[in-house]
């Protein structure tokens, strides 16, 4: 008996041992990718390169250490790319950017947002650094610092101008939630933040609270000292768990795509030499009948063209393209030396969105090229996304499934769906009204996501229905994963008024053998029936055993 709980002693050691050395290497790619996003902010310089590399070797440093094997092969991957591309002692080409982002990408997907409920399964990204909550009533202090660390944010809460400034010297926070009137003194919140702005030279994201409304001079005020959001009357907690996760959270941003379509190599080589070197990823056409092959392979975010090239005009090709509806958000961009002002018009009724004139400044191009990519991307987020939660829409996530479905049966690789839905759903919005229902959804939507790698694709199905996608998971792993969150999540308490309540969900999971994506949503829909019927509040399968189910109470 000794010898056996001596065996689970030195299991549960090594287990967490190995968890800590994960973590090690897990914040290294997180610098990684913070040095990645910002060179893709800016132009490519040999410090920026400098700084990749450096990040990286130390991470492949790492990985070995602690025998990361996946982070070591692709952190050894990106190692390769770089090293060629401080050979050539230029910047990167369309195909090593192309290369060097994809891998980087993947790399984000092992990233964790935040220690994993159970086992070592989530993933995403949330900020090291803590959240300064400095409000004057220290019980609604407390309660927005618990919701907070419920949701994985570390904070800090300070009572007093002075507690709030000895934290700062200790460590630069990713947000603060300030009282405008500090210490009970008028808009002393609002001077404090703007004196650490000035100081550090950058903006932390900064929420505001007021016990009034707040004139405008007030709501000036505290805009121009970097303020996000302002709050006044009773602190919603729920909203402002939202704004700090939305404040907080870095994706790494990949380089934007351009097809540029120029009848002239020399001009098109000119034009790829300028955008590489601001980092974006390029493809040539010189022939536009090539167009329509370039697109589908390409999938380019923004087109630059001629209007004027042999065998067809840029206006004539703008509307092949516009014909067809997956192309018909691409910015098109005409760059022209066309001086004919009616001309100029005439071209952008047929498709185009701007009218550049050669011979174009550099820095002109690349600033119109990432102001329109920036609004390309966000209207497209607006199409595929949930407008309560920012999840995928229905439409997206059974596309994720579809397109998860064929890379699993090519690739050999485990994949399950799960469906799950709120318990009691219509009782919330019967008793506490439907906006309240609209934060409990929202609240599971984020939780799911901060609990959720980011290569799993996670959807609202419907109402207070969602669907997730787990890529390269088994169905044992699926399900005590849907278990632990299921489990954290019933624990949560959501604020109404001057009260909590609590919430479960019930979830159906299945693993796909050889279904289609239409038949996988089946049976995930039949095992949630059977977690409903079965009294809620569980997760249900139909892959336990012969002619069982698996119920998680």
């Amino acid at each position: 008996m000794e010898t056996s709980h001596l065996d689970k002693t030195n299991k549960a050691q090594s287990h967490a041992l190995r968890r800590f050395f994960a973590k090690r290497v897990t914040n290294q790619v997180r610098l990684l990718l913070d040095v990645w996003r910002l060179t893709n902010q800016e132009n490519w310089s040999q410090q920026r390169l400098e700084d990749l590399m450096s990040a990286n070797e130390k991470l492949i440093r790492y990985a070995k250490h602690f025998e990361e094997l996946s982070h070591l092969r692709l952190a050894e991957e990106i190692h390769q790319l770089l090293d060629a591309i401080n050979e050539s002692k230029t910047a990167p080409s369309s195909d090593r950017l192309f290369q060097l982002t994809d891998l980087i990408q993947t790399l984000s997907e092992t990233a964790l947002r935040k220690s994993d409920i159970d086992s070592g399964v989530t993933s995403v990204i949330t900020p090291k650094k803590p959240i300064y909550i400095a409000l004057n009533d220290e019980n609604q202090g407390n309660k927005l610092a618990r919701q907070l660390e419920f949701f994985g944010f570390r904070t800090e809460y300070c009572q007093t101008l002075e507690e709030f400034n000895d934290q700062m010297l200790k460590r630069h926070p990713a947000a603060i939630v300030m009282d405008v009137d500090l210490d009970n003194e008028l808009h002393l919140g609002i001077t404090v933040i703007q004196q650490v702005q000035n100081r550090l030279g950058d903006t932390i994201p900064t929420i505001f609270f007021a016990e009034d409304e707040g004139d405008i001079f007030t709501r000036l005020k505290a805009c121009r000292a970097g303020g996000i959001n302002f709050h006044s009357g009773t602190l919603d907690l729920g909203r402002i768990v939202e704004e700090v996760e939305s404040a907080t959270h870095n994706a790494p941003a990949s380089p934007l795509r351009i097809l540029v379509i120029e009848d002239s190599k020399s001009q098109a080589f000119a034009f790829q030499t300028i955008l590489n070197n601001a980092g974006m990823i390029t493809l040539i056409i010189t022939d536009p009948m090539l167009v329509l092959d370039s697109l589908e392979t390409f999938q380019p975010e923004i087109i630059i063209m001629d209007m004027y090239m042999p065998r067809c005009s840029g206006m004539e090709v703008a509307n092949v393209i516009r014909q067809q509806e997956k192309y018909v958000s691409i910015p098109i961009i005409y760059l022209s030396a066309e001086e004919d002002v009616e001309k100029q018009l005439l071209a952008m009724s047929h498709g185009g969105d701007e009218f550049l004139h050669k011979p174009i400044k550099a820095s002109h191009l690349i600033s119109t090229l990432r102001t329109k990519g920036e609004r390309a991307r966000a209207l497209i987020s607006l199409m595929v996304k949930d407008s309560l939660t920012g999840l995928l829409n229905h439409t997206r996530v059974l596309q994720a499934l579809e397109k998860e479905v064929t890379r699993a049966k090519k690739n050999k690789t485990p994949l399950c769906f799960a469906m799950l839905d709120i318990d009691h759903f219509k009782n919330i919005n019967d008793l506490y009204g439907h906006p309240v229902g609209d934060r409990v959804i929202k609240s599971l939507a984020m939780f799911l996501k901060q609990c959720l790698r980011k290569s799993d694709a996670i959807g609202r199905y419907g109402g207070e229905e969602f669907a997730i996608v787990l890529s390269n998971t088994d169905i044992v792993d699926a399900v005590r994963i849907c278990d632990s969150i299921r489990d954290r999540f019933a624990q949560f308490r959501h604020p109404v008024e001057n009260s909590e309540f609590q919430v479960t969900f019930s979830c159906g999971v299945v693993q796909m053998t050889d279904q289609n994506s239409d038949k996988l949503t089946i049976i995930a829909d039949e095992a949630l029936y059977d977690a409903k019927h079965n009294g809620r509040n569980q997760i249900c399968s139909p892959a336990a055993s012969p002619g069982q189910d698996i119920k998680n109470h």
